[in-house]
């Protein structure tokens, strides 16, 4: 399989170097960066920035995508000054040579009905996507609880609306199980025409606890099988969220996280072997 393992860096710590060291430790070479001593990446001023990659280039890791918070705002907020604050996070993502950009779709106020802001949705969602389409940025849309995009339908609402390749989806198949989205695996397929990206999360149905990937309700041995036969060779981001709570889960949950996503891969290509023999059966 060729997929490009990543993973959420403050989820092991909120000191840079460490979570660097560990990442090093697991061999991935790739990190997906939201914080750093407790503080949004989008916080830092541009020289702060700097040291960073400078501290990235250091340890020979690379950025694959920028977590930014943007798009986690009330559709009804201050969306002026929100769009000033989503062009610095293009201009750090330049600073930090990653193409991709984490976005959201926007918050619906509790007792608001979710279709009648997809005209705004659609709207702001425009704004950012013209602004990078001279760029090689692209951005990712995930699919978090309580914004518009948290389900099948308005995910797919958005794509079909917005008709552009400046806009992709990332996929996480714990937060659809947390707004209680069923058939994941369906729910995928749907989606895959949109995907250039995964977040390898997975939760129970039952309270939304997110649990190691596979151990829950996220279907990702179906899912991450199928992106093996179709020869996916995007990123697959681990972002265990163990600790049910931020700044940093530690390495111990990290190796938890780590190996239940390695002991996924090895079944998928255990049984990828399986089919392979099995069709060269029927050819004899």
């Amino acid at each position: 399989m060729e997929f490009k393992l990543s993973a959420f860096g403050d989820e092991i710590s909120q000191k840079l170097g460490n979570q660097l060291k560990v990442l090093k430790k697991f061999n991935i070479d790739f990190i997906e960066i939201r914080s750093v001593e407790d503080v949004q990446l989008l916080e830092y001023n541009t020289s702060i920035i700097k040291e960073f990659k400078k501290v990235l280039d250091d340890y020979n890791i690379k950025v694959s995508s920028l977590a930014s918070p943007i798009g986690k705002i009330s559709i009804r907020g201050d969306l002026k000054t929100h769009l000033e604050k989503f062009k610095r996070a293009v201009e750090i993502a330049e600073y930090l040579n990653t193409k991709y950009i984490r976005i959201f779709s926007f918050y619906i106020d509790e007792g608001s009905t979710p279709g009648n802001y997809k005209n705004q949705v659609i709207e702001e969602l425009t704004k950012y996507t013209e602004y990078v389409k001279n760029s090689d940025i692209v951005l990712l849309h995930e699919n978090e609880k309580h914004i518009f995009g948290d389900t099948l339908d308005r995910c797919l609402y958005i794509f079909q609306n917005l008709k552009t390749d400046k806009l992709r989806a990332v996929f996480d198949p714990a937060n659809f199980v947390q707004c209680n989205q069923h058939d994941l695996y369906k729910t995928y397929l749907k989606l895959k025409p949109y995907i250039e990206y995964f977040h390898i999360k997975d939760a129970v149905y039952l309270d939304g606890e997110v649990v190691p990937a596979g151990q829950g309700n996220g279907e990702l041995f179906n899912i991450l099988n199928d992106l093996s036969k179709s020869n996916y060779n995007g990123f697959i981001s681990l972002e265990p969220h163990l600790n049910n709570s931020l700044p940093g889960g530690g390495e111990e949950n990290f190796q938890i996280a780590y190996d239940a996503l390695l002991n996924l891969i090895s079944k998928i290509e255990s049984n990828l072997v399986i089919c392979q023999e099995q069709n060269e059966k029927k050819k004899k």
